[in-house]
């Protein structure tokens, strides 16, 4: 698997594009990219990783991703074309900041875009009617798909049920500069994290010695890089916690923990609850 940074070109005559897209099983770049994302699955299913979360989606699913979060769709059942497909909407990064939106009436969008900055996944029956309008939004142009857009927005905002599914992300704006060498050592991660993670290796991956490797590593993205990798095992944890029947013991050891008195603690410091205390909240 992959990770790569992806350039979304929005026309200067727009502030935002919505699409249908494809899905490729053979396609399952990790990516992150400045703008927006409101992504609706219409068909396919897989699994998704949002940040340092892990889990499975099927057909309508939607999410909101803040801007530089790291998410892929991975397709592992195909609909009956042979692909995945979504209907996704990007939009400037600076979208909340602009003069349109600085007004009161708009004040719970902002709040809104600002906390898809961990990645939301919204639950119950409005999604269906947010689905309706982004399908319309892809065959309307110019001001009535503006207007559509804030008719999503305030859908959205109806919605109850959300899910935030990644811990926040935090990248400073030097991060850019420097994003190339950062995306090499998120592949590394995504590629060993269940096999066991070398900070040595690591470090030769952008050619540096590891104490200057993690100098680098926390200055770039507001984080330790073992604190970046135990957030991925716990996200690994989390999925597998609440879409399997594995023993708890059984997935300390999946996601690449050795000790399980270790695995419970850090699982709790990231997610606020106990393995056995998360599971059960999946059975209720």
């Amino acid at each position: 698997m992959k990770f790569v940074y992806e350039k979304i070109d929005v026309s200067h005559k727009h502030s935002f594009i919505t699409r249908r897209l494809k899905m490729d099983p053979d396609s399952d770049k990790i990516h992150s990219h400045k703008n927006f994302e409101l992504n609706y699955i219409t068909s396919g299913a897989g699994r998704r990783i949002v940040g340092n979360h892990i889990s499975s989606y099927t057909p309508g699913d939607l999410v909101l991703l803040g801007p530089n979060i790291s998410h892929c769709w991975e397709v592992m059942e195909p609909g009956a074309d042979g692909h995945g497909e979504c209907v996704v909407t990007h939009f400037y990064e600076n979208i909340i900041s602009s003069n349109f939106f600085n007004i009161p009436e708009l004040n719970e969008v902002v709040n809104l875009l600002k906390e898809s900055n961990s990645g939301i996944l919204f639950h119950g029956p409005i999604t269906k009617k947010v689905s309706e309008s982004l399908k319309r939004m892809v065959r309307i142009d110019g001001l009535a798909r503006y207007i559509e857009l804030l008719k999503v927005f305030s859908l959205l905002l109806q919605v109850e049920n959300r899910e935030y599914l990644a811990l926040p992300s935090s990248m400073p704006n030097t991060y850019d500069k420097d994003r190339e060498q950062i995306d090499k050592i998120y592949e590394y991660v995504f590629q060993n994290v269940q096999n066991g993670i070398n900070l040595n290796d690591a470090a030769k991956l952008v050619y540096m010695e590891p104490s200057s490797f993690c100098r680098y590593f926390k200055k770039k993205t507001n984080q330790t890089f073992m604190d970046y990798v135990k957030s991925v095992r716990i996200g690994i944890a989390a999925r597998l916690l609440a879409e399997t029947d594995k023993q708890i013991t059984q997935i300390c050891y999946e996601c690449g923990y050795n000790n399980l008195a270790n695995f419970n603690h850090y699982f709790k410091v990231v997610m606020k609850k106990t393995p056995s205390e998360y599971r059960k909240a999946f059975q209720q």
